[in-house]
């Protein structure tokens, strides 16, 4: 029978249910039923009974992944590249100002295991380590910062002796500074940033580390994965490292690593014996709402 009286419950209201042989006999347009047979709700048009699609409302997890930096060269060299940088935090620019991405989606209801690594920062003279968040159809991995003598990387190292820095990763960070006018005192690029490439060093004066990107993705606004300053040859001058926890480089004294969890690069080295810096580890923050998270994890 019809049913048309109001009601204020907050429960449920249970639909008339029946197999597909149970259907009534002579429908109305309109009317609506939970069929055992084909376990969904279906509603009659006129001209048919249609399935009405269920479908599971999804949650979203945010996330900021970043690689550990690449420590700056030796033997007078281009600071390190800061690790990829992928953010799809509220609407803030990703890696290399890149728009946001699209965050994580999890049915409601079901569980699901995210697998968390976050990469190293390479030693002085090498490259960093890959972050990622894996889990059954997601696959989220930041590159490692460019070091040493592998130049390219989530942004790439800065370099010397009239060479082009390093490719930075479309979507994660910036290019290596150039080097230029490599004769008698000259100074290195800085590596590149995750938000600026890194500065040329141009004769004698080295380049500065390129800045890295804000994220308010805890709460409060951070800047993270900047590139190394570099070293200088014959020089007391040394390229500063760029916002966000890059490393100076050296000249007349030692140079910085890169700052921890921040995936920064670290400072080149210069020609007075002054070693190379560290690149500095990466993190991987996740922001779920409260309700949704389970509270349980596994590992360090």
């Amino acid at each position: 029978s019809a049913y048309d009286a109001p009601t204020t419950s907050t429960g449920y209201f249970a639909l008339p249910s029946g197999t597909t042989a149970q259907r009534p006999v002579s429908p109305t347009v309109g009317m609506l039923r939970y069929n055992t047979t084909k376990t969904g709700i279906e509603t009659y048009n006129g001209s048919g009974w249609n399935e009405i699609q269920s479908v599971p409302f999804s949650k979203t997890i945010s996330y900021l992944v970043i690689a550990g930096g690449g420590g700056g060269q030796t033997g007078t060299g281009g600071g390190g590249g800061a690790g990829g940088y992928r953010n799809s935090f509220a609407s803030e620019t990703s890696g290399g100002n890149s728009t946001t991405e699209s965050p994580i989606l999890v049915a409601e209801g079901t569980a699901t295991v995210l697998t968390v690594t976050v990469g190293a920062g390479g030693a002085g003279n090498a490259i960093g380590t890959d972050s990622s968040v894996t889990g059954t159809g997601i696959s989220i991995v930041s590159i490692r910062g460019g070091g040493g003598e592998t130049y390219a990387g989530g942004s790439g190292v800065g370099r010397a002796n009239n060479n082009t820095g390093g490719a930075g990763t479309a979507g994660q960070g910036f290019k290596g500074g150039n080097q230029s006018g490599w004769a008698g005192v000259y100074g290195c690029g800085g590596g590149g940033g995750a938000g600026q490439e890194g500065l040329p060093g141009v004769g004698s004066a080295p380049g500065n580390g390129g800045n890295g990107l804000s994220s308010s993705i805890t709460g409060s606004a951070v800047t993270r994965a900047g590139g190394g300053g570099g070293g200088t040859y014959g020089s007391a001058l040394y390229g500063l490292g760029g916002a966000g926890g890059g490393g100076n480089g050296a000249g007349a004294t030692s140079n910085n690593p890169g700052t921890t969890n921040t995936g920064s690069g670290g400072g080149g080295s210069s020609d007075n014996g002054a070693s190379m810096g560290a690149g500095g580890s990466g993190v991987v923050i996740l922001s779920v709402p409260t309700i949704y998270y389970t509270g349980t994890t596994t590992g360090s």
